[in-house]
C-alpha cells in the first residue's frame, strides 16, 4: 500500500530512516494529473533506486497571470491508485504552505541563467524560474539519490540538469522516455482539454516534427526548415508559438551539422484553447 505524506517532518523521519538501513531513494516530481508517462518515470526510478517517491503539487510560481493554474486538473485519488500499481512507495503531497512557508511572492527564487530565456522561457516569462525554485525545494526535502524527468519537458531538463550541476545537487539524473498515444501525440495532461474534433488534428504536431527531422536531413537552412513547420501548424489550425531547430544545449543552429550531429526539433502550439508541446531528438 502506497504511503502517503503531508507533513514534512514526516516525509524527512521517513526518508533517514530508509537511508539508514542503507536503500537508494528514487523521486519523481509531478503536479498531478498523472498518466502512463508518469508511470513511466516511476519505473524508471525504481529501476536505479530501492524506494521510490512520487510527488504531487501544482506549483503556482511556474503559472503565468493568464495560465491555467486554476484550471490544472487534480486527481489525487487516481493518481494515488495509479502510483500505487506503478510500484511507488510514497506519496509527497506538499501544500503550498508547506512550500513556500513566506508565501509564493516572497519566496527565495532560482534562476537558471541562459537556458531559461530561450524557447517556453522567451513566451512564458518566470516560468522556468518557477520551475527551478520547486525542484531544489523538492530535492531538499526529499533528498534523493535519483530523480526521474521526461523528455517531453525537453527544455524543462535542460534547466533541471544546469541546477543539478551548478548547485552541486549529489543526486543521478535519469531522463524518460516520451510516451505517444498510438497516432503519435505525446502523452499529456493537457490532452484532455482538446475537443473531439482537436484530438485528431493535434497528432500534426508530431508529423510537423518529423518533416522537420527530415528537412534537416537534407540540408535545408534552419530557418526555412522552421518557417516550412510554422505554416504546415498554421494551415492545420493551431497559433504557433515556435517551430525550432536546435542543437542539443538549445544553441542555434549556425552552418553545417559538422562534427556536431545532434539535433532537436521543438514546437509549442495551441489548438484551441490548449498549449501542447513536443519535440523530437535526432542526428544529421
Amino acid at each position: 500500500m502506497i504511503e502517503t505524506v503531508t507533513e514534512l517532518a514526516e516525509l524527512r523521519a521517513r526518508i533517514i530512516e530508509w537511508k539508514r538501513a542503507g536503500l537508494r531513494v528514487g523521486f519523481v516530481p509531478t503536479m498531478g494529473n498523472l498518466h502512463a508517462g508518469h508511470h513511466s518515470l516511476v519505473a524508471l526510478a525504481r529501476a536505479r533506486a530501492d524506494r521510490v517517491v512520487a510527488s504531487v503539487f501544482v506549483n503556482p510560481t511556474q503559472f503565468g497571470p493568464d495560465e491555467d493554474y486554476a484550471r490544472y486538473p487534480r486527481t489525487l485519488q487516481a493518481d494515488a491508485d495509479g502510483l500505487q500499481a506503478a510500484g511507488c512507495d510514497l506519496l509527497w503531497l506538499p501544500s503550498v504552505e508547506t512550500m513556500y512557508p513566506f508565501g509564493p511572492a516572497a519566496t527565495v527564487q532560482v534562476r537558471v541563467p541562459g537556458v531559461s530565456g530561450v524557447l517556453e522561457g522567451a513566451h512564458r516569462p518566470g516560468h522556468f524560474d518557477g520551475v527551478a525554485t520547486v525542484v531544489a525545494r523538492l530535492f531538499n526535502q526529499v533528498q534523493p539519490d535519483v530523480a526521474a524527468f521526461g523528455r517531453k519537458d525537453y527544455q524543462q531538463l535542460a534547466v533541471v540538469r544546469y541546477l543539478v550541476s551548478d548547485l552541486a545537487f549529489p543526486l543521478e539524473l535519469l531522463a524518460g522516455e516520451t510516451l505517444r498515444e498510438g497516432d503519435g501525440l505525446a502523452m499529456s495532461s493537457r490532452n484532455q482539454y482538446l475537443s473531439a474534433q482537436e484530438r485528431p488534428r493535434a497528432a500534426e504536431i508530431r508529423r510537423t516534427l518529423e518533416a522537420m527531422r527530415d528537412a534537416a536531413r537534407q540540408g535545408r537552412a534552419p530557418a526555412a526548415v522552421e518557417a516550412e513547420a510554422a505554416q504546415r501548424l498554421t494551415a492545420a489550425g493551431f497559433q504557433v508559438d515556435y517551430a525550432a531547430l536546435r542543437r542539443p544545449d538549445l544553441g542555434e543552429v549556425r552552418g553545417t551539422a559538422g562534427e556536431e550531429s545532434g539535433r532537436v526539433a521543438l514546437i509549442a502550439a495551441r489548438l484551441g484553447r490548449t498549449r501542447l508541446i513536443d519535440n523530437l531528438e535526432f542526428s544529421v
